[in-house]
């Protein structure tokens, strides 16, 4: 968990904070840019959901949109907690980013080698032109200096059976982990106007599904790599969410 710049009664109120130191066919049809989505203003919140058990149920009824559905398994490791009791809600919908400098604290953390998988029920990430999935974390740019980065790795798959991991270089600091999520400070937020499915603005980590070999994806998982800082409930690295940059609904159509 990053928290830089925050008063110090957020700091007292979260405790402690870890040091610098996760086969159906295709569906034919057109692909759609979700950014329209996104940009329109609708977000997902989730229901009817056990935060102490590995199973989400169904996150309820909502509007088409690009976020994640709801969460059907997860499993943290030490020093995670954080944001728990705010399952499943804290990791569905937009991505609440704090900016280039300070990391959001509408996040989940995972702990060492936690888990979480992600569904996405009205609208699949495609493969597209460029980036097809946004993941976001809450990595920050220290003042005059390098990104405080938590990465993990992320895999997805359309049936939640089969499933494909993209590499993550989780020990390439100095290359900046690439292929890892939780790598990029997050700019869009749900009052500020900057595209959560947009690449290019957004911040986060974008991720290419040709790069597996996956035509759709309807599940994500997310793996904290287990060589990130932790302390306290706030470990490793910190779920904000997902966001589908290219788009198809389940009939194979568009919105």
């Amino acid at each position: 968990m990053k928290r830089p710049l925050l008063a110090l009664g957020a700091l007292l109120a979260l405790g402690a904070c870890s040091g610098d130191s996760e086969y159906a066919p295709p569906p034919s049809g057109e692909v759609v840019d979700a950014g329209t989505l996104a940009d329109a203003g609708v977000s997902d919140a989730g229901t009817d959901f056990d935060a102490g058990t590995d199973a989400g149920a169904d996150a309820g009824s909502r509007p088409v949109d690009p976020f994640a559905d709801r969460v059907t398994a997860y499993t943290l490791g030490d020093s995670a907690g954080f944001g728990q009791d705010r399952l499943p809600d804290v990791v569905l919908g937009p991505p609440v980013g704090a900016g280039q400098y300070t990391g959001s604290l509408d996040v989940l953390s995972l702990g060492r080698g936690g888990s979480i998988t992600l569904e996405f029920t009205d609208l699949f990430a495609v493969d597209g032109p460029g980036v097809d999935l946004l993941v976001f974390e809450n990595a920050f740019q220290k003042v005059g200096g390098d990104i405080f980065a938590e990465p993990a790795q992320v895999s997805v798959s359309d049936d939640g059976v089969t499933w494909f991991d993209f590499p993550c270089a989780a020990t390439d600091k100095d290359g900046g982990f690439p292929g890892c999520a939780g790598t990029h400070p997050v700019h869009s937020a749900p009052d500020n106007g900057v595209s959560a499915t947009d690449p290019a603005v957004a911040g986060g980590d974008g991720f290419d599904l040709a790069d597996v070999g996956l035509h759709r994806a309807r599940f994500v998982r997310i793996t904290d790599t287990g060589l990130n800082s932790y302390g306290g409930t706030s470990g490793g690295f910190d779920l904000d969410a997902l966001a589908v940059v290219n788009g198809q609904l389940p009939d194979g159509g568009v919105p």
